[in-house]
Parts: structure tokens; C-alpha cells; sequence
């Protein structure tokens, strides 16, 4: 198979995932959190018993998954904390993280589209999106939301890239944000970094390396320079574990922006 190539001048902001949905409001009127009881009892089948086999199989089908670093979870087994992963599957993302903190429930903040698709909105949710608003009138509910979930000793999967590249083998250059949730809540960061290695002819084999846990530097004062220490200690790791991908799926060439 030939290899394919895609083109990108910034690596912050260029998409290459194929989905192609309008977003809907996020914003105050969005429900994060459901009182609902056959809702959650629904929630809960989905996300943590019924979808399990199939996470499970299609990672290791597909992608023959291999997880280094799981032991470094076992303490914080009744704790919440978050996971940082590079994005780079529409799909899989989504369940590597899960696969590797199960039983633990996980949680992933997403971009709105994820949402936003008739009939499946509420389904996607089930899985455990959490959506970013796009009006500052949902933000309240949007923390308070990432607050109950830490509480509760689950997990939160952020993708601090942001935009999806298939199979990119190195670590995009990341703001530091989306670091604020665990200096606030005085809580654990783990990152997930995929990796890829050539399987076969036309097939990959992901090994995913878990490492952490990762905490700010308490001797900075203000909360801006806490979210770029640890932002730099987490993106550093990320960038010496891509170093283990040996095998370029797509290759990714930088053009010139002429705007």
C-alpha cells in the first residue's frame, strides 16, 4: 500500500478528522449531569458493562494494543485524576484511555460535534463526552461537571492537542490551558502516549505508555505558571515516549501558509 500523505501549515489549529457536523449550542441549557435514575442506570450499562467486550476487541483486533506502564494507575485506583493522550484516531481514542484505567469509569472532553449528532448526542454522552462549551454560559455547569467526576474517584481524558491527526507519530506543540483541572483540584496527571509500530504489510500495532503521576511545581505562586510547569513536565514526557513510534502510517508534510 502506498503511503498517504497529508499537508498542514499549523499545527495548532489544522483538522484532519473526516467528520463534517455542525456543532450545537453548548451552553446552560446543555444537561452535564443527569438526576435521572434509568438515565444514569443507562449511562452506567453503556459506558462500563455493555461496551467493554467491544472497546476491548476492537483495540486488540485492529491495533494489537499494548500497554506499558498500567501499574502506575494501582494507587490511584479509588482516586479521580486526569489523562492527557495524543489525538490521533477518531475512533480508538476513545477507548484506550477507558481500556487502560477499567474498571475505573472515564470520562473525555470533547469538542462540541461530538454531541451534536441527531438521535446519537445522548448515546455519545452514555459513552462519557464531555462537552467544551462554546458560550461562556455553560462553563459553570461544564466545571462543575469535571469537579463531580474527580469526586466520584473516576477519570477524565483531555486531549490537549485538540484536533485530531491520524496515526501523527510526534507530539504537537499543546497550550496549557486544559492544566488548570488538576492544579485546582489538587489532583493526579497521567498521560497516555500512543505509539506506532509497523505490523504486517499494511497494519500497525499501538503501544500505549503510561507515565505519571505528574503535579505542578508548588514553589510557583501564581496558577499561570503552575499550568505551564506542568504542561511542560507532561509534553516533555509525551515527546520522549513518541520517540518509541518506528513506523509512519501517513506522512505529514509542513507547507507554507500564504495567508
Amino acid at each position: 500500500m502506498e503511503k498517504q500523505t497529508y499537508y498542514y501549515s499549523d499545527e495548532l489549529n489544522d483538522e484532519f478528522s473526516k467528520a463534517k457536523i455542525e456543532p450545537r449550542i453548548i451552553d446552560e441549557n446543555y444537561k452535564f449531569l443527569h438526576k435521572n435514575i434509568l438515565w444514569n442506570l443507562a449511562h452506567f450499562l453503556v459506558q462500563n458493562v455493555l461496551s467493554v467486550p467491544l472497546k476491548y476487541l476492537y483495540a486488540k483486533i485492529k491495533f494489537r494494543v499494548k500497554y506499558i506502564g498500567k501499574e502506575k494507575l494501582k494507587k490511584y485506583k479509588k482516586q479521580g485524576y486526569f489523562v492527557y493522550a495524543n489525538h490521533t484516531q477518531d475512533l480508538a481514542d476513545t477507548f484506550l484511555t477507558s481500556n487502560a484505567v477499567y474498571p475505573k469509569r472515564n470520562y473525555l472532553i470533547v469538542n462540541p460535534e461530538n454531541v451534536s449528532m441527531k438521535f446519537l448526542g445522548n448515546f455519545v454522552q452514555m459513552f462519557g463526552a464531555i462537552p467544551i462549551p462554546n458560550n461562556k454560559n455553560g462553563m459553570k455547569n461544564f466545571l462543575d461537571s469535571i469537579k463531580y467526576h474527580i469526586s466520584k474517584g473516576q477519570s477524565i481524558t483531555i486531549y490537549p492537542e485538540a484536533h485530531i491527526w491520524p496515526y501523527y507519530t510526534k507530539i504537537r506543540p499543546f497550550r496549557n490551558v486544559s492544566f488548570r483541572y488538576p492544579i485546582e483540584l489538587e489532583t493526579p496527571a497521567f498521560c497516555i502516549t500512543n505509539t506506532y509500530q509497523k505490523r504486517g504489510k499494511d497494519k500497525v500495532r499501538i503501544t500505549s505508555y503510561i507515565d505519571g503521576p505528574f503535579w505542578a511545581d508548588e514553589n510557583l505562586n501564581s496558577i499561570k505558571d503552575k499550568k505551564q510547569n506542568l504542561r511542560d513536565k507532561i509534553y516533555n514526557q509525551m515527546v520522549e515516549r513518541s520517540k518509541n513510534s518506528t513506523y509512519e502510517f501517513i506522512e505529514y508534510k509542513k507547507v507554507k501558509n500564504e495567508s
